[in-house]
């Protein structure tokens, strides 16, 4: 592609890097034609772009490899390099590339950056809907001091390079509201790997309506929450959504006769009108000994970040046996295993039944693209054989993959939950330390984590694939 050095000056490195654009020609009508790597919405990226530079744009869309290349050669310098047998384009990791880095992560909604080397290249790779995209290769001169810059901005020691160091930056942008990075160093084989958590520190979007729960979740989970007293605890793996849930939970109950207190590692989400804790283990500052503090300041309701201990989670019983409601999360498979865990950390089963007011699973399903997804037969034996499917589905949906969603064949994801709400039923069943309970929710119709999976399959909004882990859950 010849381009004309005019052509070229129309839009800032800056700019072009951030929006993954780049300026080809003047069209006829005296549209601005930019290439772009068909990645997200075109009509809001159009519409973005037209206010922003002044003028009528046409996007023509370009492969991503073609995009990165052009970027790299025009605004970076970059030099191609043979990797794995072929040619791929390394950027120069100047000084302008982690601003431009951070800030195109956030417009794509990613959730994590990271940034590696190996024996003969380094990369940079982000999360998007829990799926690792690549987006960069930079030059391996310019790793250390890109490394070093990091740990810089996050007030880490860049003389050490042994150990690993966590920090945290707050990133100041003009595109977008100030937000925290949350910072993790790992030394390795060819060197330092940094991973960045973005953090969302504004909680405006979070409500508790639009996270997935279905009407009758709702009503169960709405019972609990609207206790007095009592603990609600939520489970699942690391990056299923607990923290979001609880933090919507927070804004419900955030009302100026309430006093809320929370203690959190970190503090993701900052809500108006609630006392958050940063935990500092360092210092003595840990969740057992700051619930100690809270029962002493008078609180309504009480949110621990995670239950992982004895300590603790004799602590927030003794919350909730006081008076108080008490929200946290603990590592389970099931909603029904959180009563197992807690007397696996002690807890007798007798204050187990006398405080859980309800407890949640939950995790996150990818959803396919609705742009490229393909409808076909389903095979049978497709389901594990110890799942019943509670109807028939005799066609559904795959993966397929297209510049909207980063040739994945997924975009977005949805909640899935499990609630059981402990009533005097259940509480007797605690006591008597039974833990095979599955006809008893059989018979009060509580919708499993595997038939509320299934439900999205069946819909045509998942794939198979993405829901077969939640199938073997019984």
């Amino acid at each position: 592609m010849e381009i004309k050095p005019e052509i070229l000056g129309l839009i800032s490195k800056e700019f072009a890097m951030e929006y993954r654009v780049f300026p080809k020609e003047h069209g006829a009508n005296g549209n601005l034609v930019l290439c772009w790597d068909g990645l997200g919405d075109e009509h809001q990226l159009a519409d973005e772009l037209q206010v922003m530079l002044g003028c009528n744009i046409t996007l023509l869309p370009l492969d991503q490899q073609e995009i990165s290349r052009l970027l790299s050669k025009y605004y970076l310098g970059d030099v191609s390099v043979a990797s794995d047998e072929k040619e791929v384009s390394v950027i120069s990791a100047n000084d302008d590339f982690l601003n431009v880095l951070i800030e195109e992560a956030r417009r794509l909604k990613s959730s994590d950056i990271h940034i590696e080397t190996f024996e003969k290249r380094a990369r940079v790779r982000v999360r998007i809907d829990g799926m690792m995209i690549e987006r960069y290769q930079i030059e391996k001169k310019d790793y250390p001091a890109l490394i070093n810059k990091i740990k810089i901005m996050a007030n880490l020691d860049i003389a050490e390079k042994r150990l690993p160091q966590d920090g945290r930056i707050q990133f100041t942008s003009a595109r977008f509201a100030a937000f925290d990075i949350r910072v993790s160093v790992l030394p390795t084989l060819y060197g330092e790997k940094i991973v960045l958590r973005l953090l969302n520190n504004s909680s405006t979007d979070i409500d508790l309506n639009t996270l997935g729960l279905s009407e009758q979740d709702m009503q169960h989970y709405m019972e609990g929450v609207q206790r007095p007293n009592g603990i609600i605890l939520i489970s699942g793996p690391t990056g299923s959504g607990k923290t979001t849930t609880l933090y919507a939970t927070l804004k419900l109950l955030n009302k100026s006769t309430r006093n809320i207190l929370t203690i959190e590692d970190p503090i993701e989400y900052t809500l108006e009108g609630v006392n958050q804790v940063q935990l500092r283990e360092n210092i003595g500052l840990g969740f057992a000994a700051t619930l100690r503090t809270f029962l002493r300041q008078d609180p309504d309701v009480i949110m621990v970040g995670e239950i992982r201990d004895p300590e603790t989670a004799n602590m927030a019983i003794r919350a909730a046996l006081t008076g108080h409601l008490v929200l946290s999360t603990i590592h389970t498979n099931s909603a029904w295993g959180t009563v197992s865990r807690l007397m696996d950390m002690g807890i007798p089963g007798f204050l187990v039944a006398n405080t859980l007011n309800t407890t949640v699973a939950q995790r996150l399903v990818r959803l396919l693209c609705p742009r490229c997804k393909k409808e076909e037969p389903l095979e049978a034996g497709r389901y594990p054989r110890q799942f019943n499917p509670p109807k028939a589905v005799s066609s559904h949906f795959v993966a397929n993959g297209c510049a909207h969603c980063y040739y994945t064949g997924y975009s977005g994801r949805k909640a899935v939950y499990e609630v059981i709400p402990i009533d005097a039923e259940l509480s007797q069943e605690i006591r008597k330390g039974n833990m095979a309970i599955e006809p008893v929710l059989e018979e009060k119709k509580i919708s499993t984590l595997s038939k509320n999976a299934f439900a999205l399959f069946a819909d045509g909004l998942t794939s198979i694939e993405e829901i077969y882990p939640l199938l073997l859950a019984i």
